[in-house]
């Protein structure tokens, strides 16, 4: 058997194993939240409860053998489910393609798992978890020294100074923003959950990733604020979400926004 065949087999085994974390994901999106265990009980229909057997939990398979219904009461599934799956099996599996066999990638994994928790649970319920933004920030200071290719550094003081330095950066820079916003507009501009998510991502991605993150956040959310504002007649007053547009941004760095951020700055200093 050739190389290739043995790379394309891991990926889909990679493409499966993302999908069954997409499937605990979907617990932990509607648990944590109401502050149920993740563990116990099993997977139930959150419509007539009855426990929802393995056969019937396959993840992506089951969605598609059951016409997104429950096999108990015939109720529709949210297809959400479905994505939530489907998302996070492409994201693990896009980062073992870019990453192969790295101690990069299960630290990436893990980012990924928190970055769509978060993501989600800031879409229904307008918070984000502290076990995924101070997760964040554990996950950076503990594997930073651990392993210094995390910030491209070749010491393990280097790499945990420049992911203390990443933490403050963006905790600090959004809670600036915060601030600011609070005296100008006398109301909250940004949720303390975003500051401690960005100090969460400083601390993995390093403080370089920050602005990137901070301007690819604020341009996409500001052109979805738009539309829903020209689509649904949305006030400028509604409350939308930061977190997701943080998260997708976070993921677009660790794909290649590094990459094309520091390109920028160097037209900028060629420029100038």
């Amino acid at each position: 058997m050739t190389p290739a065949f043995f790379y394309g087999y891991f990926t889909f085994v990679v493409f499966l194993f993302g999908a069954c974390w997409g499937s605990f994901l979907n617990v932990c999106i509607w648990r944590i939240p109401r502050e149920e265990s993740v563990i116990h009980p099993r997977s139930h229909c959150p419509r007539c409860n009855n426990l929802i057997a393995w056969y019937d939990n396959i993840p992506l398979i089951s969605f598609l053998v059951l016409n997104a219904r429950c096999r108990h009461c015939g109720k529709k599934i949210s297809a959400r489910y479905f994505l939530v799956e489907l998302l996070t099996a492409i994201l693990f599996t896009l980062v073992w393609l870019r990453y192969g066999v790295s101690v990069l990638t299960p630290i990436y994994w893990l980012m990924v798992f928190g970055l769509i928790l978060g993501t989600f649970v800031d879409c229904d319920h307008m918070i984000i978890p502290d076990r995924v933004s101070y997760g964040g920030w554990v996950a950076g200071l503990v594997f930073s020294p651990l392993v210094p290719q995390l910030h491209d550094q070749f010491t393990a003081w280097a790499s945990f100074r420049e992911a203390v330095i990443g933490l403050a950066v963006g905790a600090g820079l959004l809670l600036l923003v915060s601030v600011v916003g609070r005296l100008i507009f006398r109301k909250d501009a940004m949720g303390l959950g975003d500051v401690k998510l960005l100090g969460g991502l400083g601390a993995l991605l390093g403080w370089q990733s920050i602005l990137f993150i901070i301007m690819a956040a604020s341009f996409v959310g500001s052109f979805v604020g738009v539309y829903l504002i020209i689509r649904h007649g949305r006030r400028w007053q509604s409350r939308i979400p930061f977190g997701p547009y943080l998260a997708a941004s976070a993921v677009l760095w660790i794909f290649g926004g590094r990459e094309l951020w520091l390109a920028y700055l160097r037209w900028l200093a060629g420029g100038f």
